[in-house]
């Protein structure tokens, strides 16, 4: 167990390199109750979210997701996001635990001119994520909802194991999967059901064994060599109040198009126009030691830019890492790049984002 943002959160349960490698190849059951939940209801919900966050959420049909961002005026982002819209006048906000309360007080205050109310139900919710290609077989036989016609970025209200929920076809993984959203006293009954549903004994998850469908329980470390291979950013790593989301390239959530004015649009037009500043790139690193948070890179002996995220990658085999660079990735072809690891060059490469993608 660790803390973080001030839960005490399951690590690993056994092996993290298991972990990972049964999401990839079955299935792993999370806990990320610690994940923020605030509700933005009411008949100017969407113009809110519309003029408080970069995407256009009132495009957004209910039941229906969206990954977007909240920024600062000033382009920073403040937080990546999910935002699912579960109807006409209710969305459901899902921020990274770490900055909740961010979140909250920006929403708060955005929607102050809006006929919209904003409430942090985090407290009201456990979330229980079922990541990896068994992940519908799994958790059908479990709800009522028809998993297999559920679209991507898709969720619903029902029942799973007899309790009320929101399910969504969603994840942080790279693989398939989906996220329930129940009440915390319900939370236990939840993932007892889903665990002995892929293991084929409850005992099987609590001690991580590999029987049945191959689930087993995954904790945070596995969560993030799994966003790192799938390329997905890690907030406070990739994405912070110093960076707007060009630099990530993600600038397609940002919907310019949109009508009215949002927070940080002029800022942020101004960036799409100059260009970035900084270009993340994927790195494989040509030797057993792992590139960390904040090693720099360089080329031919002088330094590019910063690593962001660095870890084994459990599928590839090699060690892969994120990291800014002043100039784009073509620029630097015919380079010599090396990251700077406690006083030794170490040889990388250049890799294409994401380092995996799952079979469709």
């Amino acid at each position: 167990m660790t803390s973080f943002a001030g839960w005490q959160m399951p690590l690993r349960y056994a092996s993290e390199t298991a972990e990972h490698n049964a999401v990839r190849r079955a299935a792993g059951l999370f806990d990320l109750s610690h994940m923020g939940e605030i509700l933005v209801t009411g008949p100017g919900a969407a113009a809110a979210l519309d003029y408080a966050l970069t995407g256009q959420l009132s495009a957004v049909s209910p039941g229906r997701a969206r990954y977007t961002m909240i920024c600062a005026p000033d382009g920073g982002v403040l937080d990546d996001l999910v935002v699912y819209r579960q109807g006409e006048q209710e969305f459901m906000v899902i921020a990274n635990a770490s900055n909740t309360g961010v979140v909250v007080a920006a929403l708060t205050d955005r929607a102050a001119g809006f006929d919209a109310l904003v409430t942090d139900a985090t407290q009201d919710y456990a979330l229980i994520a079922v990541q990896g290609p068994a992940a519908a077989g799994i958790v059908a036989p479990l709800t009522d909802l028809d998993l297999g016609a559920m679209k991507y970025y898709a969720g619903a209200f029902g029942d799973v194991a007899g309790r009320k929920a929101w399910v969504a076809r969603t994840g942080y993984t790279g693989e398939d999967g989906f996220e329930v959203y129940c009440r915390p006293e319900d939370a236990p009954a939840v993932w007892d059901a889903i665990a002995s549903a892929g293991t084929g004994a409850g005992a099987g998850a609590s001690t991580g064994a590999s029987t049945g469908a191959g689930l087993v329980p995954a904790g945070l470390a596995a969560r993030d060599t799994l966003r790192l291979e799938a390329g997905m950013p890690l907030y406070g790593n990739e994405l912070g109040p110093d960076k707007t989301p060009f630099e990530a390239g993600l600038g397609r959530v940002v919907k310019f198009g949109k009508p009215g004015e949002f927070v940080g649009r002029e800022a942020l037009a101004a960036r799409a126009a100059a260009g970035p500043s900084r270009h993340l790139a994927g790195l494989t690193i040509g030797s057993r030691r792992i590139a960390r948070h904040g090693y720099p890179v360089l080329a031919d002996g002088r330094t590019c830019g910063t690593v962001t995220s660095g870890a084994p990658s459990p599928t590839l085999g090699v060690p892969i890492a994120m990291a800014y660079l002043d100039r784009p990735a073509a620029s630097l072809a015919g380079a010599v790049l090396t990251v700077g690891i406690r006083g030794e060059a170490v040889p990388a490469h250049l890799t294409d984002l994401p380092f995996y993608s799952r079979r469709r």
